[in-house]
């Protein structure tokens, strides 16, 4: 997987980090980064030497959104730029995307942490939504996906005032998942990595697709969707060896967690 001189690409541990790397900009999304972005995460997607995506940013930021420069030069932030992919900014993973927020996440970098499958937040992480204070439309899933992670009277406010939210105040909210300190984001993230990698990763990849399919549907179709699932999964065939395997381990895990 070859990086870019605006994306940098680690693979260890069988979890890929995707690092955007324009700090001068902060991480502002130029038309190579908004192409490298989603090229990287469809090649680590497909790599059987991957089983977690974690997304962050080169300090101070996370990203500042669409690069302003670009736009009010006249430059068109779709047009041109994979057809597919408009209304997300990347194709849909069958692995997780852990985003971890490292500094300011705003507008479309904002949007680029609610496509993440959840969030781990440094204490210098702030949120903003200024899509309205700029004159552009959010074409990223900010609409669907804010409303989702804190309600959509709080969605409403962050978007229509483009205040910023703090990383304690998105904690309450629901919005991330956790705040740590700032040199502890990563190592964090990976570790959360780890624990996913360690489980059945047939297992992770279907329940990570249930989840999708009932979020993106109401709630007494929800239940529907995940019993057709469920039965669909069992009727491939369950090894019970395999699965009395497992069960002493998740034991001894647990032991190991109290």
């Amino acid at each position: 997987m070859a990086p870019t001189d605006v994306l940098e690409i680690d693979i260890a541990d069988r979890v890929a980090t995707l690092t955007m790397n324009r700090p001068e900009a902060r991480n502002a999304l130029n038309r190579e980064l908004r192409a490298a972005i989603p090229a990287a995460m469809a090649e680590a997607d497909g790599s059987d030497e991957v089983d977690v995506i974690i997304l962050t940013g080169t300090d101070p930021a996370f990203c500042a959104g669409l690069d302003l420069r670009e736009l009010g030069a006249g430059a068109n932030p779709i047009s041109g730029e994979s057809g597919d992919l408009i209304g997300r900014p990347w194709s849909i993973t069958t692995k997780p995307v852990i985003g971890a927020v490292n500094g300011p996440a705003i507008t479309g970098g904002f949007e680029l942490g609610l496509n993440c499958d959840f969030l781990i937040a440094s204490d210098r992480a702030r949120f903003a939504d200024t899509h309205a204070r700029v004159g552009v439309m959010p074409g990223w899933g900010l609409t669907v996906l804010l409303p989702q992670a804190i309600g959509v009277r709080r969605a409403r406010e962050l978007s229509l005032t483009g205040n910023f939210l703090d990383a304690p105040t998105a904690a309450a909210w629901g919005l991330v998942n956790r705040v740590v300190d700032h040199d502890q984001l990563l190592p964090t993230a990976r570790a959360l990595a780890a624990d996913i990698s360690g489980n059945d990763q047939r297992g992770v990849a279907r329940m990570l697709e249930t989840y999708r399919a009932v979020t993106g549907t109401t709630v007494d179709e929800g239940w529907r969707v995940e019993a057709r699932m469920g039965s669909e999964w069992a009727q491939g065939g369950i090894d019970p060896a395999s699965i009395e395997a497992r069960r002493q381990a998740i034991v001894d895990r647990g032991r190991s967690q109290l």
